[in-house]
């Protein structure tokens, strides 16, 4: 019987090791364009034009030996332009130092007046030391990573394959999409990856993580996209690829390749409570970035003055629209350039200059890419009507971007919704940090209400009911009253506005 099994064993081995072999080109299938209606494939070179200011430099990849996979021939042909980057940052601490006559007073004695002073805490200067992963972009030296891998740090130290260490300083860095750019200074001759298309990247693709996980050097792991378009509440350019390929702190700067050997990735973040989570920046998004890390050291990003959230069921309901896609405009700050174009809040933005914003990230983004000073067409909805503005873009200062917020709720009634209003004054003011507003002010949420599944909080103020203002708790417990089934709400929360619907019946 096990004489049978172990030959039945054979055979279903050989044959799926048979159907491999004449199947051999799904591991690197040839680029194509896309056939009419049908899904993208994985392009060899990249679809989109690269920044004219663009520096870096696609090289062909060499082929390996045959009887190598083809992810052994990639990750070969890639380890020497993949480097481990160690820094060392120095900081200050206080101690406390070790005094055998605090610890042993019976031994020692005591002082004047029956103890001994104690001994004040000294600062002490430490060196910590940190690991990450980079890559090579040009054969000048330049060389990409994450942001976090670099950020205060007093010095870098890059390892290449081959063993040698060599001094890189900070070209450039990103917070708000973690890249940073780094250069080996006087390098001419460096082994540069090429660097793909993220965008014909699609769920199930194969991709290889290289990097130096816990210091472990160039270690390969493959996988695949598992999901593209990912939010991680780091900002309003979150847009990561998640991946299966297994990625460790020391992963972070590392690149992500597909199977024609091109960077389609920057490996970013990982989930600490999973095993194949993890996150990696598309290279599209930094391919824009890159050439003003070189160029400037930062980065300048366009500013349109909205706050804006995501069109749900329920406010595409409530404002009576029959579009699905696009950004909601629920905060238009003053004098911004959204305001001097006579955008209002309500307006639903559905594209810029010919492009759909199919979600309200898309739009962040398009407006940071956009240069400062250009003159931008948005399409947009208002009251069931379509129009056009005419928007001059301007520089984003600061905080002052634009930002998606949440979606959410609708009322029944303050108290039916699980809400208690109370009138501005200047205890509530103090309290919430509401200053000069007018309205009426969340003072609690009832757990489990219908207010409290759609989102509102504590603290929150009514600015507007049902998409009409109001100047006091009782004004607003009238128009919640009054209202249908769902209610709008117009929440003001910190130093934006979103709209929030509340169903009445939760």
């Amino acid at each position: 019987m096990a004489r049978t099994f172990q030959i039945a064993l054979g055979v279903l081995l050989g044959a799926i090791a048979a159907l491999l072999v004449a199947r051999s080109g799904w591991l690197a299938r040839p680029a194509t364009a896309p056939e009419p209606g049908g899904a993208p494939a994985v392009a060899a070179e990249p679809s989109k034009t690269l920044p004219a200011a663009a520096f870096w430099t696609d090289l062909p990849l060499e082929p390996g030996a045959d009887k190598h996979s083809r992810i052994a021939q990639l990750a070969q042909a890639a380890a020497a332009g993949v480097v481990n980057v160690h820094t060392s940052k120095t900081v200050t601490r206080e101690v406390s130092p070790f005094s055998p006559f605090e610890m042993f007073p019976e031994f020692f004695g005591r002082g004047p007046g029956g103890r001994r002073a104690p001994q004040q805490p000294k600062s002490q200067e430490f060196k910590v030391p940190s690991l990450g992963s980079g890559f090579v972009i040009s054969a000048d030296g330049y060389i990409v990573t994450n942001n976090h891998v670099v950020e205060g740090v007093d010095e870098i130290k890059v390892r290449f394959s081959d063993g040698k260490i060599r001094d890189a300083k900070v070209v450039g860095t990103d917070p708000k999409t973690d890249l940073a750019l780094i250069r080996v200074e006087g390098a001419t001759d460096l082994p540069a990856l090429k660097l793909g298309d993220s965008d014909w990247i699609l769920p199930g693709d194969f991709v290889i993580a290289i990097g130096n996980p816990f210091g472990l050097d160039h270690t390969v792991t493959f996988g695949i996209v598992s999901a593209k378009g990912r939010e991680l509440g780091q900002g309003p350019y979150d847009d990561y690829l998640q991946i299966d390929a297994a990625i460790n702190p020391g992963n972070s700067g590392g690149p992500l390749l597909d199977l024609n050997g091109a960077v389609v990735g920057i490996n970013t973040a990982i989930n600490p409570q999973a095993n194949t989570i993890g996150f990696a920046v598309p290279i599209n998004l930094a391919k824009d970035i890159l050439p003003q890390l070189k160029d400037k050291g930062s980065v300048t990003r366009g500013w349109l003055g909205v706050s804006i959230q995501e069109i749900t069921p329920e406010l595409a309901k409530a404002f009576k629209l029959d579009v699905k896609e696009g950004a909601l405009v629920a905060q238009v700050t003053p004098g911004s350039p959204a305001d001097k174009a006579g955008l209002q809040r309500g307006d639903v933005i559905l594209g810029v200059d010919g492009k759909s914003i199919p979600r309200p990230r898309d739009l962040s983004r398009l407006i940071a890419s956009t240069p400062v000073g250009s003159t931008v067409k948005l399409d947009i909805l208002r009251d069931g009507k379509k129009q056009t503005l005419s928007v001059v873009i301007e520089k984003l200062a600061g905080a002052s971007e634009a930002k998606a917020g949440p979606g959410g709720g609708a009322p029944g009634g303050a108290t039916a919704l699980g809400l208690q209003l109370a009138d501005l004054d200047d205890d509530l003011r103090q309290q919430f940090g509401l200053k000069d507003a007018k309205g009426a002010v969340v003072a609690d949420v009832e757990p489990g209400s219908p207010a409290a599944d759609a989102g509102v909080r504590p603290g929150d103020l009514l600015v507007e009911v049902d998409r009409k203002p109001v100047a006091n708790a009782a004004d607003a417990e009238k128009r919640i009253a009054a209202g249908g089934e769902s209610v709008l709400l117009l929440v003001r929360r910190g130093d934006g506005t979103i709209y929030v619907v509340v169903n009445k019946k939760g």
